[in-house]
């Protein structure tokens, strides 16, 4: 048997007898694992918290609506002159190579939220061209939002852990969440081969 691994900026595949895996991501560090379905440790892989915000539409967004979706998360702030512009450029991208299949989602959670209300939102979606079916931008409790950013996407990595809500959140990772809510990938998300690279990811999570 060949099985060929090859990594990079954690977007990681094996690929045995010609089909191409994932691995999960169960914590800060990153560490990729392939866990099989038969394993013991299967039914323990980290999974998203619950959560209850709301969309640039007023529209509630839990975890559970997003459940059998793949989507990719990113945390970003309207009125950010940096690094937001170039995640929202390329989140578009992705909006795009997707447009026409409705188990791809992007949700964008707001680090800022007591400035970016729902009316704030949904005319920053408007702004950048964002279809609100398509590519959610969330905004709710402060205290939620870091702890879910910090504590279970990981978008600080290990750093993030160590972190209150009282210290600001500004990070450029994007992450691949699967149909169960499971971690799969993390990539830059100012980075236009990373983009590329989480749609090649994206077509392999399609085929599980």
């Amino acid at each position: 048997m060949l099985t060929l691994l090859y990594s990079c900026n954690h977007s990681e595949k094996v690929i045995t007898n010609k089909k191409e895996t994932l691995p999960f991501y169960n914590t800060a560090d990153f560490d990729a694992e392939w866990i099989d379905e038969k394993d013991s440790s299967y039914k323990k892989i980290h999974t998203i918290d619950s959560f209850s915000l709301q969309s640039q539409l007023g529209n509630v967004i839990t975890k559970d609506s997003l459940d059998g979706n793949i989507y990719v998360a990113n945390f970003f702030f309207s009125i950010c002159p940096s690094i937001c512009p170039k995640m929202t450029n390329n989140f578009k991208t992705l909006q795009d190579s997707f447009i026409n299949n409705k188990q791809i989602k992007l949700v964008s959670f707001s680090v800022m939220p007591w400035v970016d209300s729902v009316k704030v939102l949904n005319e920053y979606a408007k702004r950048n061209h964002i279809n609100p079916s398509k590519w959610y931008l969330l905004t709710g409790d402060k205290e939620e939002i870091y702890h879910l950013a910090r504590t279970s996407f990981f978008a600080e990595k290990g750093l993030g852990l160590q972190k209150n809500s009282d210290e600001f959140l500004h990070t450029e990772s994007m992450l691949l969440i699967d149909k169960k809510g499971r971690i799969r990938g993390i990539y830059n998300a100012t980075q236009k081969p990373d983009i590329e690279r989480v749609v090649d990811d994206i077509k392999v999570l399609m085929k599980e």
